[in-house]
């Protein structure tokens, strides 16, 4: 064991110091903020751009009900026929033309009600557009039948029911919301880090592996040693590149947004809803997702993200490993990849179809004690409130069988990186477990 420190340094100083993990690093987070400095600053542009609207009215019903605001502008038309309408649209800058026929009956003008334009208008547009009509036409509708719509609107009670469980703690839909934010991309996160840095095991075993060094080297380290090796030396590889990612993309975000005045969050629709609450003159949303935050067990979530990161990992990577001292070349990866990949694409499928509907059933239970599918599936459930002894249980079986599975990739590897020449079958690698 004595050799497992010096084979962790060599592994981690190789990876650190190649020019294309270098310049990766320092690359990956400049075209990351620049792709979303780009869709802020085009959705910017595409928000600053006024669309003139406008409407013929025959009916003269609904000459009060268009207001215009900073993207649209409606242009109400005099007493002029539709064809006229028509050709003064296509003529002048105009985005569409809204026509509301004149009817004797609601019906019908409901009915007529046409929008022309060059192309298919824009959709939320177009729903803002038939809301704004149809709460029109509902309220005349109410009158003619000799109701007031005020009155009506004042008798509705709108149900919200108060959620809290049996010990007495309140819960919410918004909380529920955030627990299922935290733990898909926690699930989320750790997909993309086994698939990245999962293959750059196996790539670093297929390059020793054909470059005949690891000959060299197993003439005084035992297989399983240099497998641990590997992964460890890798793994601290990974995770100095992330950290490095994440601190500069909050300078680099930081940078564009304070320098060029670019919000990457400007024009999305959560933004505009935040903005349109508070204008409203309530913040009771943003406190109630500060409270829910503080009523998360943000203490167990960091922990339990830590475990579960790392075991995932580890195993998934020993699996990787083995691949690559199987194969010669990483075309040659291709038939063993699948195997892999399917039990971890089925715990983000269990994860976010079985735990948004019941976190606590059946299978969501089960899949979270399996150590293929338990670092996704029980990331997403922990936010949820998850027991700590089950808790401890998945983590106990993850790295159980990350110590099983480096014995079972171990005696792949030692036979696999002196193969050469031959691509290995199922069948081939079955008996090398055997030797």
């Amino acid at each position: 064991m004595n050799h497992l420190p010096l084979i962790i340094k060599r592994e981690y100083l190789t990876k650190v110091r190649n020019k294309s993990f270098v310049i990766m690093t320092f690359l990956s987070p400049i075209i990351f903020v620049g792709i979303f400095a780009l869709v802020a600053y085009l959705s910017n542009l595409n928000n600053d751009t006024v669309r003139k609207i406008s409407v013929l009215d025959e009916s003269g019903l609904f000459l009060t009900e268009f207001k215009s605001t900073a993207q649209t502008h409606y242009i109400l038309l005099p007493n002029i026929s539709l064809d006229e309408a028509k050709k003064d649209a296509q003529t002048d800058e105009t985005y569409g033309l809204l026509y509301i026929p004149d009817s004797e009956s609601l019906e019908s003008i409901s009915k007529g009600i046409t929008f022309f334009s060059e192309e298919s208008p824009s959709l939320p547009l177009m729903n803002s557009i038939n809301k704004m009509l149809e709460s029109k036409v509902n309220t005349l509708k109410l009158k003619e039948a000799g109701m007031d719509s005020d009155v009506i609107k004042d008798l509705r009670i709108n149900i919200n029911a108060n959620q809290e469980t049996f010990k007495g703690e309140e819960t919410s839909k918004l909380g529920s919301g955030l627990k299922l934010i935290f733990g898909g991309a926690a699930g989320y996160l750790l997909f993309m880090f086994i698939i990245i840095y999962g293959n750059m095991i196996m790539r670093s075993v297929i390059e020793e592996k054909t470059s005949r060094v690891i000959e060299v080297i197993i003439s005084s380290v035992k297989p399983r040693l240099l497998l641990l090796g590997k992964i460890f030396g890798t793994t601290l590889a990974g995770i100095t590149q992330f950290l490095i990612w994440v601190i500069l993309i909050l300078v680099l975000m930081t940078v564009v947004t304070s320098v060029f005045g670019i919000d990457p969050s400007a024009g999305s629709p959560s933004q505009q809803a935040i903005e349109s609450t508070i204008d409203g003159g309530t913040q009771q949303v943003l406190n109630d997702i500060l409270i829910e935050i503080n009523n998360l067990p943000i203490t167990n979530l960091i922990i339990m993200f830590v475990l579960f990161f790392v075991g995932g990992y580890l195993l998934y990577a020993s699996l990787y490993a083995a691949v690559g001292a199987a194969v010669d070349s990483e075309t040659d990866t291709q038939q063993f990849m699948m195997p892999i990949l399917m039990p971890l694409i089925l715990a983000v499928y269990v994860g976010f179809f079985t735990v948004i509907d019941n976190p606590h059933g059946t299978v969501s239970q089960v899949f979270s004690y399996i150590p293929f599918t338990s670092p996704v599936v029980m990331l997403m459930r922990i936010p949820f409130g998850v027991p700590i002894w089950q808790q401890v249980i998945s983590v106990l079986i993850l790295f159980g069988t990350f110590i099983g599975m480096v014995w079972f990739a171990a005696k792949i590897y030692r036979v696999g990186i002196l193969m050469y020449g031959k691509k290995p079958s199922y069948k081939e690698i079955f008996k090398w477990l055997k030797y």
